[in-house]
């Protein structure tokens, strides 16, 4: 039994608590928040033995093994490093830094104390995007000629939804950072390797209230992107994310080759996993609703739909702590989307076409 420590609390309660208290090989043994009493009040609700009130009373403690972290991305470097560094395991929410140099200073803090990582890219692990995986790999959409990616959702369309660090670009804030950092991992996943990009981000909600005193506060991280990339096969991809969309028509890849169309899309705007279908088409047909097949769906059906993808990314996880080698998705893939969130950013404040250059040459 794997004994984890558990680093935020706000998703970490809703998924990272739950998902690892029912995997049979992790154990969570404490639960951390700044906040003591609140620490307290946490670890009896979920029957953790330990509550801490700092990483380093985290780390310090014996049966801590590996520990999860789900805290906003502006504290990811600086927890990471200390959880690191004690050499502990590591499992990541995205988006893994502010800088693909502090995902790299990780990557290797993480090599020197031999320690496993995990990034919790859950759309690989969801049985309708397995099954897409393995169509696009069987060539069934043959030559590609154009992908198309929308994430329109409305979680926070509402202007009156209180200023915090989502709205701060400094803090890693942003639907770059939210939806856009799984958007370029499951693109090098499903695609491969992108040669260059293109991107507009636009900021459409310019203040929200302070959650004190109600006064409007600026907001300078990014609501909305549109995101042009080019493959190395030459395939062009066109991408909308946003997260201000009233009726916005949700997560949908679309796939259109020589051969025919495939399209996976979920309209469902309450939860990002439940609801993704699969349609194929030859070309000139119609399309028509392909079936999952049984050997990937999930072992159990939870209200929030996040839960069983982040089990198996547990599961993942887990399988390398016993072979003792970080298996993907790790801090590695977490290196090359925030390298890519980078870069759009890059592209945002020059307003040209970047090309995407060896990371080693970039860093040097």
């Amino acid at each position: 039994m794997i004994g984890v420590a558990v680093v935020g609390t706000g998703f970490g309660q809703k998924i990272h608590i739950p998902g690892l208290q029912v995997h049979p090989q992790t154990q969570v043994v404490a639960v951390h928040h700044r906040d003591l009493a609140e620490a307290r009040s946490i670890a009896q609700a979920h029957h953790i033995p330990h509550a801490c009130q700092t990483i380093e009373e985290v780390v310090a403690l014996p049966e801590v093994a590996a520990v999860s972290i789900s805290t906003p991305p502006f504290l990811h470097f600086e927890q990471a490093k200390i959880v690191l560094e004690a050499g502990k395991h590591l499992l990541l929410e995205k988006p893994t830094a502010l800088s693909v140099e502090e995902a790299v200073a990780l990557q290797q803090l993480a090599d020197r104390h031999h320690c496993v990582t995990s990034l919790d890219f859950e759309f690989r692990f969801v049985p309708a995007w397995q099954r897409f995986a393995e169509l696009l790999s069987d060539g069934i959409v043959g030559n590609k000629r154009l992908i198309k990616i929308d994430w329109l959702v409305s979680g926070r369309a509402d202007a009156n939804r209180p200023w915090n660090w989502y709205a701060r670009k400094d803090q890693g804030g942003g639907a770059l950072g939210a939806i856009g950092s799984h958007m370029f991992d499951y693109v090098s996943w499903l695609f491969g390797r992108i040669d260059r990009l293109c991107a507009r981000l636009s900021t459409s909600i310019a203040t929200r209230p302070d959650p004190i005193t109600g006064e409007p506060r600026p907001v300078d991280a990014d609501d909305t992107c549109a995101i042009l990339l080019e493959l190395a096969d030459g395939t062009p991809v066109q991408i909308a994310l946003s997260a201000v969309t009233y009726q916005g028509r949700g997560h949908w890849v679309e796939v259109y080759g020589d051969r025919g169309t495939l399209i996976l899309g979920s309209g469902n705007q309450q939860d990002y996993v439940h609801g993704f279908r699969l349609w194929y088409a030859e070309a000139g047909q119609t399309l028509t609703e392909q079936a999952i097949p049984s050997r990937l769906e999930f072992d159990r059906t939870d209200a929030d739909g996040r839960l069983a993808p982040f089990i198996r990314v547990v599961d993942r996880w887990v399988q390398g702590i016993e072979q003792g080698r970080s298996l993907c998705p790790s801090l590695q893939e977490g290196i090359d989307s925030q390298f890519l969130m980078d870069l759009t950013h890059q592209s945002n404040e020059t307003g040209t076409w970047i090309n995407v250059p060896n990371l080693t040459s970039y860093l040097r």
